[in-house]
């Protein structure tokens, strides 16, 4: 993350995304395969199996690192092999979802993990300050309910950020900036997308 300013001299906190380009490997269609997407490749791959090799080598296109299928609405405007630059597809004041895996924070009590406010620091609390307290009742319903805010695993899972306003796009050097945070520590990979619950 870093900052840019606006003409108003505001700071403005930035999120830079390496973006693209990205080549199309494969268009599917209704007709053929039931449904509209595109497949596409970011990175280069320093070695694939056959089986990979052989997809990309029918596209005519080198093995890439990542390979995604994202789902559009008409798929004619796309040929496989075309490369996709950043500035084709987004422009600065829009919208965009950003997906990716959150930070792995381990096995994580219930007052990181859920914001449990904890149980008092004096009036003879002995060495239970962070406990999560009662779980259930005894003989009814004799059971823990299913889906109960405990310890447990934190972090590490598929996220995606709603709405972000694309502040900037550097055409030149492939950059995004993202006015605010994307989940997922530096250098991660990310997915950035149109957003499809944007208002206004």
């Amino acid at each position: 993350m870093t900052q840019i300013f606006d003409d108003e001299a505001r700071s403005i906190p930035v999120t830079v995304v390496k973006a693209g380009p990205i080549r199309v490997v494969q268009v599917k269609t209704i007709e053929k395969d039931g449904y509209n997407a595109i497949q596409i490749s970011y990175g280069d791959a320093k070695g694939v199996n056959k089986p990979t090799a052989g997809h990309y080598a029918k596209a005519g296109v080198a093995p890439g690192a990542h390979l995604v299928e994202v789902k559009v609405d008409d798929p004619s405007g796309f040929v496989v092999g075309q490369e996709i630059k950043v500035e084709e597809m987004f422009e600065a004041g829009t919208k965009a979802d950003v997906s990716g895996v959150s930070k792995g924070k381990g096995f994580a009590g219930v007052m990181k993990r859920h914001n449990f406010a904890g149980q008092g620091g004096s009036h003879g609390n002995h060495k239970k300050h962070r406990a999560p307290g009662s779980i259930g009742a005894c003989a009814t319903p004799a059971r823990v309910f299913k889906g109960m805010r405990m310890a447990g695993r934190m972090g590490g899972e598929r996220v995606t950020t709603l709405n972000l306003e694309i502040a900037a796009v550097d055409a030149e050097r492939g950059l995004l900036l993202l006015n605010g945070s994307v989940p997922g520590p530096k250098g991660s990979l990310v997915l950035v997308r149109e957003a499809v619950k944007a208002r206004g």
